[in-house]
């Protein structure tokens, strides 16, 4: 399954999203404003509705992304760098396209589970992306168990662990919780996540070490402004130097021949023996 997505990556993944979370990050820095300006306009018109999508209000659809994971401003700002750092981390670890794959999927169940809950009970049950973005998490900490992570800016504590526990929460929620919506919601977003890396991705751990040399090596290849460097070409997606100015491209030690990729793929292609 893992070769399907990287064909269909080669058949219409040319053009993915590049940076997602920071515009994700955006839309939460702009829902937090609108929740202290006029915090009932998000619950009136934004929210994801499924009577209101099913009368005509179809912006719903796209506009509840904007809901801020969280309203206290100190809290707000660590849970979005959060965030923030574990997307740009699994962006630069699938490439762009597939974690724009793994994101849009939780994002079409998370719609797909609101409605399945109105339709189940009659009620209203306002979903947002919470739950996908607490599975970003475990995506992370699946690839980098050994990372550490300062827990409460002091301690030091390995991510594995903290995957553990998100994984208990998980389950809690998905056992326990109140309302249909809340279980239907994380079990949505449990399954996006074990759909992508159980179906889709190789189960490949990368130690804290490999971790760091990835962000060296992003910081140390930046290209000059006026490089005078020949045309490149990716020998996965097709993409050259010249029709993507803005890619960075790397020949790869581990293939056997002249095999060169963007940056999308450097990490993330099947090698050539």
């Amino acid at each position: 399954m893992e070769k399907f997505l990287n064909k269909m990556e080669r058949s219409i993944g040319r053009h993915p999203i590049r940076h997602l979370m920071r515009y994700i990050c955006a839309l939460y820095i702009f829902g937090l404003i609108l929740h202290y300006t006029n915090p009932e306009f998000y619950q009136n018109y934004l929210s994801l509705d499924p009577s209101a999508i099913i009368h005509g209000q179809i912006w719903r659809i796209f506009t509840f992304l904007i809901e801020a994971p969280d309203t206290n401003v100190f809290l707000f700002i660590f849970v979005v760098y959060l965030y923030y750092m574990i997307g740009e981390t699994l962006e630069n670890t699938w490439g762009s396209f597939k974690f724009n794959v793994y994101y849009f999927t939780g994002v079409i169940f998370t719609i797909l589970g609101s409605f399945l809950a109105y339709f189940i009970s009659g009620n209203v049950y306002v979903m947002d992306t919470y739950y996908l973005n607490m599975s970003l998490f475990l995506a992370f900490a699946f690839i980098y168990p050994d990372t550490e992570l300062l827990f409460m800016f002091l301690i030091p504590v390995k991510i594995k662990w903290l995957a553990y526990i998100d994984m208990a929460y998980f389950a809690f929620i998905i056992i326990t919780a109140p309302d249909m919506g809340t279980r239907i919601s994380a079990a949505l977003a449990v399954m996006n996540f074990v759909i992508f890396f159980f179906g889709f991705m190789r189960k490949k751990k990368i130690s804290p070490a490999q971790f760091k040399r990835q962000q060296a090596y992003a910081k140390a290849v930046k290209k000059p402004q006026n490089s005078s460097i020949s045309k490149h070409r990716c020998a996965v997606c097709g993409r050259t130097s010249e029709s993507n100015p803005e890619l960075e491209f790397r020949f790869c030690s581990k293939c056997n021949g002249n095999y060169e990729y963007c940056q999308d793929h450097l990490f993330t292609h099947e090698h050539i023996k």
